[in-house]
């Protein structure tokens, strides 16, 4: 088990408008370093206590030294915030519990997570670029991911957020539905709809969509483009081939963040194809700054039926891939 320190330190030479900037606005630098390393970090005046991982508090005296330098020439923001940490290869060095749990406000009131799995997932989008959250239908992989970026959004921690599906046929062909494309996809797209429309309220959702602050698009939009402070979401990501994820995780830009959600279990892909989430676990497993959550039955918080469903399924493929 990691050894737990406390570390105090004053800045130097005190000046409050470089403090100001250090700390960014209501602290919101100190919270990205908190969530990066796992650490507590508190400051009356220029004078500043860091709680955390041994190893880990001194990192985190060290970035708020150097990045204290830089106040003197330069405006800091957090996409500078997150390059210098990245530059320094700073990741949350204890693997213990967070010492603080990820609470999410958002227009509904306060979202957290429940049951270890989910408090481990939105840990983990809050402190790597790129996270993937695999599992069972009910099990909160989307809705905490949404929830995460409107977050970020109202906090203005990126300027915009994208919210991507593949556009692949459960039994039914697109060419066979009326309407132009946008009415075609509509469908696929719609539970991402309603996601938004119970963290922000439907009017406020409208006119985001209408100035570009969101986007909701099929993943072959996602093609040629670069993406740069935007909190970005790909949902039923089973459904993808293994050229587009690779397309999709390298469009991720300096100041983004990256959510990939997926069931395994309800992939609609032709036979022969192999899902590009599941070649995804195989390839990335290990890779620095990609987290991996895994969901099973006993995280779904929707009708106690849902979980036992689950379960059934699962025995029975179990059963099956046996036999």
């Amino acid at each position: 088990m990691s050894k737990r320190g406390q570390r105090d330190f004053a800045l130097e030479p005190e000046d409050n408008v470089r403090l100001a900037n250090l700390c960014g606005p209501t602290d919101e630098h100190l919270r990205l370093v908190e969530l990066r390393l796992g650490v507590e970090v508190a400051n009356r005046g220029h004078v500043f206590r860091v709680t955390g991982d041994e190893a880990a508090v001194e990192a985190a005296e060290k970035l708020l030294r150097a990045l204290y330098e830089e106040t003197a020439f330069e405006t800091l923001d957090p996409h500078k915030i997150h390059l210098r940490m990245g530059q320094a290869n700073l990741e949350r060095l204890d693997q213990g519990p967070s010492p603080q749990e990820v609470t999410i406000r958002v227009k509904r009131g306060t979202v957290r997570g429940r049951g270890a799995n989910q408090a481990k997932y939105l840990h983990a989008i809050a402190t790597h670029d790129i996270n993937f959250g695999i599992g069972p239908a009910g099990t909160g992989k989307t809705f905490l991911a949404v929830a995460m970026a409107v977050e970020a959004l109202n906090e203005s921690r990126v300027q915009r957020l994208l919210l991507v599906r593949p556009a692949v046929e459960a039994g039914e062909k697109l060419g066979f539905l009326p309407g132009d494309l946008s009415q075609k996809v509509d469908p696929y797209l719609r539970p991402l709809y309603d996601a938004l429309y119970e963290m922000l309220g439907v009017e406020k959702v409208a006119k985001l969509l209408e100035r570009n602050v969101i986007e909701i698009a099929p993943l072959a939009y996602m093609r040629g483009r670069t993406l740069n402070d935007a909190f970005v979401i790909l949902d039923e990501a089973q459904n993808t081939s293994i050229e587009q994820m690779k397309m999709f995780l390298t469009r991720i830009g300096f100041g983004s963040t990256a959510v990939i959600t997926g069931d395994l279990s309800q992939i609609d892909l032709p036979k022969h194809q192999k899902s590009g989430l599941r070649d995804a676990i195989d390839v990335l497993r290990g890779v620095e700054g990609i987290s991996f959550t895994f969901f099973t039955a006993h995280d779904v918080v929707r009708h106690p039926l849902v979980a036992r469903i689950v379960r059934a399924y699962d025995a029975r493929d179990g059963k099956e891939s046996q036999e």
